[in-house]
């Protein structure tokens, strides 16, 4: 297998990728809000082959499946890939598979994919022009791309809790920078636009789209799971993580009603033709 994203590549197959894995549920609760309009968004049809870009524990994966022909995740992280595999036998579906590989750089035959989709992925290229120049190869002329990536946080729910908690975390900017890759780096349409341009994509639009993210039982609960979020515990750098745990139970506070802590999440959901 060859991986031109070393580090993304250590992180998703050490804690960051057994994070996910082990807590892939508490995720999709966060994420999986997010689904129906990306699937919509990507046209996906009974006749089609879904490529799933970074699919994680699979779930975008398997859904795209219950509506194509075919689906196909490819992702870095090997304890993510084996509780997608486990998902997908435990739910019957015969016409999903799940490959280990560096989308960047992984051999896709041309043209096989009539669709590629992407679920907060797509934001740690290590060369996004290259790497989405490589999706454009795999998906037929003519296929549709549709993904979602961060948008700026300010002003909204996270962005509460992400300002509350300042004092322990850098702060994240949303102005790309060409030599950082991370949860922001497709948070301006504007640079989201250059990119698939230059990657052999036309027609590309960025719309808003919202939905709920349940962060937890409780705001003790939240707070614990965010503070074991990856990206997190690495700009801790082995500091106490109690007085963060103790702020994000305050900000998450206020979001708790109907037995969870529920934030208003938004996302940009990109689409675009190859």
């Amino acid at each position: 297998m060859e991986i031109v994203n070393v580090g993304q590549a250590e992180a998703w197959n050490g804690y960051e990728g057994e994070h996910w894995a082990d807590h892939h549920d508490r995720y999709n609760a966060i994420n999986g809000g997010f689904n129906g309009a990306l699937l919509d968004a990507a046209g996906v049809g009974e006749r089609d082959r879904v490529l799933d870009i970074g699919c994680g524990a699979g779930q975008t994966t398997r859904l795209a499946a219950r509506r194509a022909r075919q689906a196909v995740g490819v992702d870095l992280s090997g304890p993510m890939l084996a509780r997608a595999r486990q998902a997908a036998r435990a739910e019957g579906l015969g016409n999903v598979t799940f490959e280990q590989g560096d989308v960047q750089v992984f051999p896709f035959d041309e043209g096989v994919f009539d669709a590629a989709i992407s679920r907060f992925a797509v934001m740690f290229f290590e060369d996004p022009v290259a790497a989405f120049a490589n999706v454009a190869r795999a998906v037929r002329p003519g296929g549709r791309l549709a993904f979602l990536s961060m948008s700026d946080p300010g002003g909204s729910d996270l962005g509460k809790v992400l300002a509350a908690v300042a004092g322990h975390l850098p702060v994240w900017h949303a102005t790309p920078e060409p030599d950082r890759r991370g949860p922001l780096s497709l948070s301006d349409p504007g640079h989201v636009r250059a990119v698939l341009g230059d990657a052999g994509f036309r027609d590309v639009e960025v719309r808003r789209v919202e939905a709920e993210e349940v962060w937890g039982r409780d705001a003790e609960d939240a707070a614990e799971f965010f503070a074991g979020w990856g990206p997190v515990r690495h700009h801790l750098g082995g500091a106490d993580p109690g007085p963060l745990r103790a702020s994000l139970e305050d900000a998450f506070r206020p979001f708790e009603r109907d037995g969870a802590v529920r934030l208003d999440g938004a996302a940009w959901l990109v689409t675009a033709v190859r």
